[in-house]
């Protein structure tokens, strides 16, 4: 189960044209913000990545204006553990062993850094509805040898529920607004 105690967010490439041209676009935006929303509500780390932002663009608007205070880490490598900075990030988010990845695309850069954050000892739950790829053949790749490596698939408000625990909790109320 996930414990907001040693939970982060890595947020991977969701990132200029190639965000409009992956399947199911409009519905992976929403739900990678909705993530990000709850994630802030519930004060975890948050990790963002951009892949070659100067090829690529920027993070796309709608989530660039829920993350304004998180600079993106550049990256070229599809894995971002090889990528110092982002390890770096990684290794100084305190008393985290449990990553939440999502984002684009499913089979190349999500895939790569939730098997070298697995090569790095954490747990590693990718976030099924938040990640999506050119097609969904390759999004069901991914999930499949993900799973088969050992990492854990779970949705948005799977992660969110597991997180709040208690639909007494101050941040149920904010979380429930996001998922309705």
């Amino acid at each position: 189960m996930l414990m907001r105690q040693n939970t982060g967010l890595v947020i991977v490439d969701v990132q200029g044209k190639l965000a409009r041209l992956v399947d199911d676009s409009d519905a992976l935006i929403a739900n990678c913000g909705k993530l990000v929303q709850g994630a802030q509500v519930l004060g975890l780390p948050i990790i963002r990545l951009e892949q070659n932002p100067e090829k690529l663009g920027p993070t796309v608007s709608e989530l660039n204006g829920l993350l304004n205070d998180i600079k993106p880490i550049p990256k070229f490598t599809f894995n971002a553990c090889d990528e110092p900075k982002f390890v770096e990030a990684v290794q100084q988010a305190k008393d985290v062993d449990t990553w939440l990845v999502y984002g684009i695309e499913a089979h190349i850069c999500v895939y790569q850094t939730a098997m070298g954050l697995l090569d790095l000892g954490y747990k590693v739950q990718v976030v099924g509805d938040c990640v999506s790829s050119r097609t969904a053949l390759n999004k069901d790749l991914a999930i499949r040898r993900l799973t088969d490596a050992g990492v854990q698939i779970t949705g948005l408000e799977m992660s969110l529920y597991e997180l709040v625990k208690d639909c007494r909790a101050p941040e149920f109320k904010p979380i429930l607004a996001l998922i309705r």
